[in-house]
């Protein structure tokens, strides 16, 4: 278990679980030049030691969300309105002043967030790698910019950060390039770039995907400890409700820019209020309502920012009714910290409970 950065070379971002991470606040991204909204004044926190799972078809607008926060937007896309804000702390683990307004920050005052606050994972890490350096130099290169290590002290640290995260021989690890490691074996050297400068918030955006059943099993169950360890905030993007379910205290489910749903994950999974999730629940658990054969949402979502006047579901949905489409739908309280963007709350949920089948044998949710 590699030790923390001494005083000296790095500033403490050191906090007591439950003290906010990252707050976004009415985040509105647009596409096409600004000619169609992409993400809608989307809205929501995640706190130290927290795990927050955002689940959505593609194109749902997860990924556009988690780039913003992370200042990676594609060409063509900016942030039009709302905030994204990583809180300040302080050595003591009190919330501080520093707090880093993520959309309005220069490129300059990027290289002092990103990779050292904030942690990013993604689904292909080959690409995110220099296939003509070994991946031991390019995490001590980090180090050594970001920590001011010497360059012993970088060695010794990326070693340890191999071995945190269950890179087996990592002393050889180091002096191997990227083509000569494993998908998983690449992931977990991200992950360990990632968490290199002790993130207050990790993203990890459909880190798994690419994996195979038994290596994505792996990485999640790294990911759970390393936020149990090391305090990280966890904001996990993905489109595996069984994913969510094993991983994550909290769920938001994302259509076609827009929250849904969102509240405790066992209460959304177990009992959804939005009949979008519920249908990504019969989707995601073949046989769990006694069915033999795949179910499928029928419909398509609307175009990516095309304005509808009431909820953008109501197409798809078998109890829409006039009043979903005359006007736009709020998120209403359907329970203790549990909300949804659905006229029928009441009802909605209402139908049998899902079950999602986890990763972890004979686990249910």
């Amino acid at each position: 278990m590699p030790q923390s950065p001494s005083p000296e070379n790095v500033t403490a971002h050191a906090v007591s679980r439950g003290a906010t991470a990252l707050s976004v606040e009415g985040l509105t991204v647009t596409v096409a030049g600004g000619r169609a909204r992409a993400v809608r004044d989307v809205s929501f926190s995640v706190a130290r030691g927290e795990s927050v799972g955002l689940v959505g078809e593609s194109g749902s607008g997860k990924s556009l969300t988690c780039r913003s926060v992370l200042g990676v937007l594609p060409p063509g896309c900016e942030v039009a309105a709302g905030s994204a804000v990583l809180s300040g702390t302080t050595a003591d683990g009190a919330e501080g002043a520093e707090g880093a307004e993520l959309t309005a920050l220069t490129r300059r005052q990027w290289g002092g967030v990103r990779g050292s606050r904030l942690g990013a994972v993604f689904q292909d890490p080959a690409s995110y790698l220099n296939p003509t350096l070994t991946v031991g130099r390019q995490l001590a290169e980090q180090l050594r910019v970001t920590l001011r290590l010497s360059r012993t002290a970088a060695h010794a640290r990326a070693v340890a950060l191999f071995t945190d995260v269950g890179l087996h021989r990592p002393e050889d690890v180091y002096h191997q390039y990227p083509h000569e490691l494993s998908g998983g074996m690449l992931q977990r050297v991200l992950i360990a770039i990632a968490i290199s400068c002790d993130p207050e918030l990790l993203i990890a955006d459909e880190a798994t995907t690419a994996l195979d059943v038994v290596v994505q099993a792996e990485i999640l169950e790294l990911l759970q400890r390393l936020r149990t360890e090391h305090g990280l905030a966890l904001l996990l993007v993905t489109h595996d409700l069984a994913v969510v379910a094993e991983v994550c205290d909290r769920v938001l489910v994302m259509y076609a820019g827009e929250i849904v749903e969102d509240g405790p994950t066992a209460e959304v999974l177990a009992a959804p209020s939005h009949r979008y999730t519920e249908a990504l629940l019969r989707v995601a658990s073949l046989g769990a309502w006694g069915r033999r054969e795949l179910d499928v949402i029928a419909g398509r979502p609307p175009e990516a920012g095309a304005e509808l006047p009431g909820c953008r579901f109501a197409d798809r949905c078998d109890y829409a009714t006039a009043a979903c489409t005359a006007a736009p739908v709020p998120l209403h309280s359907a329970g203790n910290s549990h909300r949804s963007r659905c006229l029928r709350v009441a009802e909605a949920g209402s139908g049998p409970n899902a079950t999602v089948t986890t990763h972890k044998e004979g686990a249910t949710v």
